[in-house]
């Protein structure tokens, strides 16, 4: 399968698998998921949230991985905190409305945050102003910062306590390696999760 091929599904396919392939062996990324999903181990342990927060294919991917911690991933077990704040209509739209779109995140966090949760913000670009604000605000109530970009999202890095970069500038395909990391993520925090869980 090659690019190119006239055929755009095959072209994508042979996109996403290349970088696929990119991000498996890319150790700068798998350390970073390591540490992310120990970091957000650490905060669901600790009796704290993680709030999680993007734009677009991002906020969907936001509400994917709050349902995988709240409900489960793979194993019955004990329900964690994790809240997307792309999902209340009135609170994005009041907040819009009143302060801005690039605070509709900013705002949530001011309210529902509290020292010792982590906060994961999805951005393909790194650029958009509403997830920079986000991850300010986090930063000066204490809240860790955790960040998922692309090749081309370093302004994130000076917000980010821990960030992620996907290797590619293609946003969907930045979003597929993101939620496809995230699975990952998502099965480290549970089985870490299970084997501290109290024997009954």
């Amino acid at each position: 399968m090659s690019q190119n091929s006239n055929d755009p599904i095959e072209d994508h396919l042979a996109l996403s698998l290349a970088a696929l392939e990119r991000a498996v062996k890319d150790e700068s990324l798998l350390a970073a998921a390591r540490k992310i999903a120990e970091v957000i181990t650490k905060t669901l342990r600790g009796g704290n949230k993680l709030l999680i927060v993007g734009n677009g294919g991002s906020a969907a991917d936001a509400q994917h991985i709050a349902a995988e911690i709240v409900g489960r991933y793979k194993q019955d077990r004990p329900a964690y905190a994790a809240i997307a704040l792309t999902t209340d209509t009135s609170a994005l739209t009041a907040i819009a409305n009143d302060y801005g779109f690039e605070q509709v995140f900013a705002r949530q966090i001011a309210g529902l945050g509290r020292r010792g949760d982590a906060l994961l913000a999805l951005s393909t670009s790194g650029r958009s102003p509403n997830i920079l604000a986000a991850l300010t605000t986090a930063r000066e109530r204490g809240i860790v910062t955790v960040g998922m970009t692309g090749e081309r999202g370093e302004r994130l890095s000076a917000l980010c306590d821990h960030l992620l970069v996907a290797p590619s500038n293609d946003t969907p395909v930045i979003q597929q390696i993101h939620i496809a990391v995230a699975h990952g993520i998502c099965e480290a925090i549970e089985q870490a999760m299970m084997r501290e869980a109290p024997r009954t």
